[in-house]
């Protein structure tokens, strides 16, 4: 029987292709806020970001999110980011 195919999504960050699993999802909400999703299922635009400080860096410093969501991330959310990191 032929392996299952898994997701793959492109990190904000980095650029680089990994498995949808190994990466953290941050969501637009349909109000218009953001979150973390740690099940990979909630509604709204999501994108990508690896479980990395330093993708997170870079993340923010070419506006990678900024880009995926077409429009300006608040700071708030780049520090929910990285204290999500840090608890892992």
């Amino acid at each position: 029987m032929p392996e299952k195919k898994r997701p793959l999504r492109r990190c904000s960050g980095c650029g680089e292709l990994k498995e949808k699993k190994d990466l953290i999802r941050v969501v637009r909400t349909p109000e218009g806020g953001f979150c973390i999703d740690t099940t990979g299922k909630a509604q709204g635009r999501g994108a990508y970001i690896c479980r990395d400080e330093k993708c997170l860096s870079l993340a923010k410093k070419n506006h990678g999110l900024d880009r995926s969501f077409r429009q300006k991330i608040s700071e708030e959310v780049y520090s929910k980011l990285a204290e999500e990191l840090r608890n892992q």
